[in-house]
């Protein structure tokens, strides 16, 4: 039994993960299926493509948030007075678990988004200034780019070594350098047909009209 607590955050931060907010915008706002139109994503930017800018912030807060949610509803019940190493595992697996439930969703049949918002809650939750810096990366880049995908994977690219730098007088966190090499990896292998068009030079860009 005292492992109950540790085991139920990982459904915990799955199920708030997968709640599917881009894919009822969708639903409610415009009777589509976004998993059918544009990308083909559930994710903020393609609700920008498909239903445009106000439905498209009010779903990227939303999967912001839920992967907050997620790592700040573990690291209340796991630690309430103070991190360890051991609860820290715990709680970078709640935070996984969000993004697992963000791009394999029970309820839409394991097709969903491409974390990177809600990776960007987890963040925020585990180390919000790591967060906020890899969101500055993120937004520099698409200001000079205007390329959501590349955006993303250099925020990704930059992760590892701000998790690295943001570690003090406690000392390597190694749940937390694992979580970072992990997130990285998933957002390259979550965005490699985007890898593919930018060698190409065909992924669009924001404002551009679609071909």
């Amino acid at each position: 039994m005292a492992f109950l607590p540790d085991l139920l955050v990982l459904p915990a931060g799955y199920l708030l993960g997968s709640i599917p907010f881009g894919w009822l915008a969708g639903h409610w706002l415009a009777g589509v299926d976004l998993r059918q139109e544009g990308s083909g994503s559930t994710g903020a930017t393609n609700v920008l493509r498909v239903l445009g800018k106000g439905p498209a912030l009010v779903v990227f807060l939303l999967d912001v948030l839920k992967g907050t949610a997620a790592v700040l509803l573990a690291k209340a019940v796991l630690q309430p007075l103070g991190f360890s190493a051991v609860s820290d595992w715990w709680v970078v697996a709640a935070g996984l678990a969000a993004l697992a439930g963000h791009i394999w969703p029970l309820w839409l049949g394991w097709k969903g988004g491409k974390a990177v918002a809600t990776g960007l809650g987890m963040l925020l939750g585990l180390t919000w200034p790591v967060g906020l810096a890899c969101f500055g990366i993120f937004l520099t880049t698409l200001t000079l780019s205007r390329i959501v995908s590349l955006s993303s994977v250099v925020a990704a690219l930059s992760l590892p070594l701000l998790m690295l730098g943001s570690f003090g007088a406690d000392g390597l966190r190694p749940a937390y350098m694992s979580l970072a090499l992990l997130t990285t990896a998933l957002v390259l292998w979550r965005h490699r047909s985007n890898l593919q068009r930018l060698m190409a030079g065909t992924e669009p860009r924001l404002g551009a009209g679609r071909s």
